[in-house]
């Protein structure tokens, strides 16, 4: 296991709570609900419960295989590390820049809806304009980028309140669904089925922003050296979440079904959570779950500045990346090199969105795009996994399950649904998630020819880690005790 120095992040800053809530924050719920429910609905019309259900079950077993790794290896680069140990260092590099480069195109993407939502309550008139939202949604974005800048702790505790919030909002919404009266059509337990799919590329494409609902979770991987006891809370952490915001995508997906016409559903667009609390409690709910919306999507970033920032972090300590983006401010313990290169690129692409068309196109492209990145880097994690713990995998029939069988049926759904989904995606989400990919073949490049260690990895093995484990000694017999210096724990 890494050990921070002067120069290193802050350990033992989240507790077991905290790390649950950024792994729910990390998926976004009200967000993703919002940005992706109609483009969902037009991939699969009613078949997004469907689309959710068959993605969560493969996605529990790329959660699995993140959690078993991240007891033999914490590290901050989370998939960038494991990968390159088990299976190779330029799938382990390219499975990094797979992360920064979608959650910096998800600065944008995210960033948009808060922009043109907060226009819609403040002055509704101005809320189509895509470059007065894309200004209000870059005020929103250097906003979390000052609060990642200021420290893990002001970072949780302010997590604490915008998902406290948003939470408590879409629950309330959840019951008042159940409770409403009025409905455009019946439930019908068919959109759990395969009946709704157009073949095989429909199914894909529906899986593909499935998986982009879920993104986000693993952000406790990568805040794993600032985590207390973060070989065991990361992973539990992350089951945790995927499991609490499949129910809660569901629920809603569900009800916007029920609710919702069809026309409404894709007229809506990003507003379609707006539009649906607007029929549940006319008046007052469109706005309340715009305000979800707005706490979930600045959430949300602030929880993938953390994880990219963190990726970078490693890269530039592994020197797979220019040395100064592993430097440490000394004061605040955050990677302070790697958040303002992060948040550059991301307002260069802010000034590229003003100018790109309509809010929606955007979204669409960029959901895509990302959902590309997704599934290149969770499916090489899941065979990372089963590479890692190919010595203990016969030894019960738990292990074989939970670390052979599931996660790698996660990673080859993932990368099935990579490969199926190429022809059914535009050319611009082509061209920016496979594009993106390309493109980090230059530094890798660059880097490999200047001899980084990275590229001569000590190998993961299962086996021999835990065992080396095992015969650690505790630091102290008080060690197990809670630390009063954790922001907040069970």
């Amino acid at each position: 296991m890494r050990t921070t120095t002067s120069r290193g992040l802050q350990p033992n800053v989240l507790g077991t709570f905290d790390t649950i809530v950024m792994a729910v924050a990390g998926s976004a719920p009200a967000y993703s609900l919002a940005a992706t429910t109609a483009v969902l609905f037009g991939a699969v019309g009613f078949a997004g419960p469907a689309a959710l259900l068959y993605c969560a079950i493969p996605m529990f077993g790329i959660v699995l295989a993140y959690a078993r790794l991240g007891r033999i290896d914490v590290n901050a680069g989370a998939g960038y590390s494991w990968v390159g140990r088990t299976l190779h260092p330029f799938l382990g590099f390219l499975s990094g820049w797979a992360l920064v480069f979608a959650a910096t195109v998800f600065m944008v993407a995210g960033s948009l809806p808060a922009g043109s939502l907060t226009l819609a309550l403040v002055a509704p008139g101005l809320a189509s304009s895509t470059p007065l939202a894309t200004a209000v949604g870059a005020c929103w974005f250097l906003l979390m980028l000052g609060v990642v800048l200021g420290g893990t702790r002001l970072t949780v505790r302010a997590q604490l309140l915008m998902s406290g919030i948003e939470m408590a909002i879409l629950l309330a919404f959840v019951l008042a669904a159940v409770a409403h009266r009025g409905r455009a059509v019946a439930f019908d337990w068919s959109w759990f089925g395969l009946g709704h799919f157009h073949g095989p590329e429909g199914f894909a494409a529906g899986a593909l922003i499935a998986a982009f609902y879920y993104w986000g979770w693993d952000v406790t991987s990568n805040l794993s050296e600032e985590t207390r006891n973060s070989r065991r809370t990361a992973g539990l952490a992350a089951l945790v979440g995927v499991g609490f915001v499949f129910l809660l995508f569901v629920a809603f997906t569900v009800a916007v079904n029920v609710l919702l016409p069809a026309d409404r559903i894709l007229d809506a667009g990003p507003n379609v959570l707006a539009v649906l609390g607007e029929e549940i409690w006319p008046g007052v709910g469109g706005k309340l779950l715009v305000v979800a919306v707005i706490l979930s999507t600045v959430a949300t970033l602030e929880t993938t500045l953390l994880q990219v920032t963190r990726s970078l972090f490693a890269m530039g300590r592994d020197r797979t990346l220019p040395a100064a983006l592993g430097l440490v401010h000394r004061r605040w313990n955050t990677p302070w090199v790697a958040i303002a290169a992060v948040g550059a690129a991301a307002l260069v692409l802010f000034a590229a969105a003003a100018a790109a068309g309509s809010v929606q196109r955007i979204l669409r492209d960029a959901v895509s795009a990302i959902g590309l990145q997704i599934a290149f880097y969770y499916g090489l994690a899941g065979i990372a996994a089963v590479v890692a713990y190919k010595s203990l995998l016969l030894r019960s029939a738990k292990n074989l399950l939970l670390g052979g069988v599931w996660p790698l049926l996660g990673s080859a759904f993932m990368l099935w649904a990579f490969v199926e989904s190429l022809g059914e995606l535009s050319t611009t989400a082509l061209t920016i998630g496979l594009g993106g990919l390309a493109a980090g073949l230059v530094p890798m490049a660059f880097h490999w020819r200047r001899g980084s260690d990275y590229y001569r990895p000590a190998r993961l093995d299962a086996g021999r880690a835990l065992a080396a484990a095992g015969e650690a000694a505790p630091a102290s017999p008080g060690a197990h005790l809670r630390d009063k210096s954790y922001a907040t724990d069970f």
